[in-house]
Formats: C-alpha cells, structure tokens, sequence
C-alpha cells in the first residue's frame, strides 16, 4: 500500500459474496463471566445464523493475557451449554493462532502498508484531538509520529497506514454507514509494544481463516468496522455482511460490561433469561414462553427472528437486581440519537 492518501475515493462493502453459505460466530473474550448484554449478542447470533439455515461457530478471543480471567473461557463455554445455544464445529482460541498473525503482518509489511510507532499513550492523550475524546474511546494517531521522550523503549508498535478515504457499509440493522479511519483514528495498531498483536488484526485474520459471512455483534463495535474494512482490502480476504445490534446500558446510561462489574448472568432460570434477551432484541415473545423448555424457546425465537424490528436501535435500557443470581430485569430500546462512541466500553466482542 503507497503513503499516498486521496480524499476523494470512497469504498463500499459490508455485503458478503451471496454465493458463500452462511457462517455466523460469537467470540467473547475471557475477561470476566457472560452477562446480559453478551448473551444479547450471542443469542442474536444465533437465531441470525439459525434461522438462515447456516453455521453458528463459537471463538475465544483469548489475546491479552493480563486482561484475561483464570478459568473465564471455560466458564463462557459452561454459561453457553447451560443456554442450550449448541455451536458448530470446535471451538477457536487465538492463543493458538500467533504463527497466523506474524504471516499476516509480513503480508502487510511486504507491502508497504505498515510503519512503526514509538508514540505512547500519554503523548497521544495530550493531543488536542484526543482530550475531547471519551475514555475507552480510540485514541487518534496523527500521520507523522510524535518525537519520541528521552529514554523511550526503542521496541515500537506496527499501525496499518490509514488510507484517507470513505468506508462505507450497509449494516442490515443500522442502515448505510461512512466513516474515513484515516481522519477518524488515524493509522491503527496491529501489533503492540509489548509484542502482543491487536484485536483488529485477529479479529479480521480469524474471521476470514473460519470462513465466516456475516458478523452480528453490539453496536458498540460499529467504530470498529470501518478499520476492519481497510485491513480486509489491506490483506485481499472477502468482505462479509454486518449487523449491530443494540447494546445494554443501565438506566444511567453505562454499557452493562465485564470492566464495570456487570453481574453474571443466572446459573438459574435461563429460560427467562434467554425470553428477555428476546424482549431486548424486541421480538414480542408470546406470554408464558419463558416457562417452558429451553428448546422450544429457541424454537419459537429461531422461527420468528425478525432484525428488522430493530431498526436504527443503538442502545437498549436494561433494569437489573443486583447479584448474580437475581433475574433479568425490564428493558427498553432507545434509538441511535443516543450515540454509543460516548460510552466507555470495551473493543471486544
């Protein structure tokens, strides 16, 4: 990829090759227990890919060992079976896919579409665009590195040279996007100082190896896209088709998220659960399903899942009992006037 940059050249994807099967996946991290909002995202992966007759495959994005939680993963898988949300195939750990990204950052070095970076995060978050910036939110990296502090590691960080121009994608719940990374982030990391490679570059790295066609995950990872997009077109692997789906936010306004303690779900009643993540998803359940058996819940969800009911939806208010044992709460949708980037959250999914 040359320095160049033009302004001018506008990208659309965001749609699948129709001629692939369909191939949906959840990919939790283990950095905490399943709460609410990741069975939001793992349910309306699953009645996405079921109810299109596909594959719904199941991912453990266990790439930052110091974020990670000793025995998360196995839990997550646990909180899954107990759900009855049964996967396809085995299950995927990006502990054991490093060989993968070193090739694809070669690939990319190869040709000339990465540079290094001493910047740290503190010189960033001094910059007049990133002080406006909420936390949590990418910092923006501007197109020529900042001078390096006396004493500063020389070990340096590898970014995807930004291309400055529009991404756009229909995303099937949200409609058509645009966003420049270039002018919005500025060129991303793929591989960190520490040598521990990013969540960009796995994520997209891992969809493609898994053959994946559509990805439905919180709306909280629609800034994410765009960046996944170029790095797509960076390493020639075939778009694939997104859907966002609303996140849950406590009545303040927080994204319910393992950073801020959101309780785990249930160990019990997850047949009421599994019908309030339905009400979430604004499917109208029929009254008393969330008696009967786990497997004619998904029935009835898999054979009346309806995205489009959740149209321009971003974030949805959900009212929790505390601890980890009480049952979901109410919820309401809120529409996209209330924009997600301002909530602190996590880039996992």
């Amino acid at each position: 990829m040359s320095d160049a940059r033009s302004s001018s050249a506008t990208a659309t994807t965001g749609t699948a090759e129709t001629a692939r099967p369909y191939r949906g996946r959840f990919a939790p991290s283990p950095s905490g227990l399943l709460h609410f909002g990741s069975l939001i995202a793992a349910v309306g992966s699953f009645l996405d890919a079921r109810s299109r007759g596909g594959e719904w495959l199941v991912r453990i994005e266990d790439l930052d060992p110091p974020r990670e939680r000793p025995g998360a993963a196995d839990e997550i898988l646990a909180t899954l079976e107990r759900f009855e949300l049964h996967w396809d195939g085995p299950v995927l750990r990006q502990s054991s896919r490093m060989a993968a990204y070193r090739a694809a950052l070669e690939q990319l070095a190869a040709s000339g579409s990465l540079r290094p970076c001493l910047c740290s995060r503190a010189q960033l978050a001094a910059l007049a665009e990133n002080r406006r910036r909420a936390p949590g939110e990418e910092l923006f990296h501007p197109a020529a590195c900042i001078a390096p502090q006396p004493g500063t590691a020389e070990v340096p960080a590898w970014r995807l040279r930004a291309p400055d121009r529009d991404i756009e994608f229909v995303d099937r719940v949200q409609g058509l996007q645009c966003s420049n990374v270039a002018r919005t982030v500025g060129d991303f990391v793929l591989q960190r100082r520490d040598g521990l490679f990013a969540y960009q570059l796995a994520v997209v790295v891992d969809d493609a190896f898994q053959g994946i066609t559509d990805i439905v995950r919180g709306a909280d990872l629609m800034s994410s896209t765009a960046r996944q997009i170029v790095l797509q077109e960076a390493l020639r692997l075939p778009p694939v088709t997104y859907m966002h789906l609303p996140i849950a936010v406590s009545k303040t306004g927080i994204k319910l998220s393992k950073s801020e303690d959101a309780p785990a779900l249930s160990r019990s009643s997850p047949a009421s659960q599994a019908v309030a993540a339905l009400e979430f998803l604004r499917q109208a359940p029929p009254a008393g399903l969330e008696h009967a058996p786990l497997a004619e819940v998904w029935q009835w969800a898999i054979a009346h899942w309806q995205p489009g009911r959740l149209k321009g939806a971003r974030t949805g208010r959900v009212a929790f009992a505390q601890g980890a044992d009480n049952d979901t709460g109410s919820t309401s949708n809120d529409r996209q006037d209330e924009d997600p980037e301002s909530q602190a959250g996590t880039r996992r999914e």
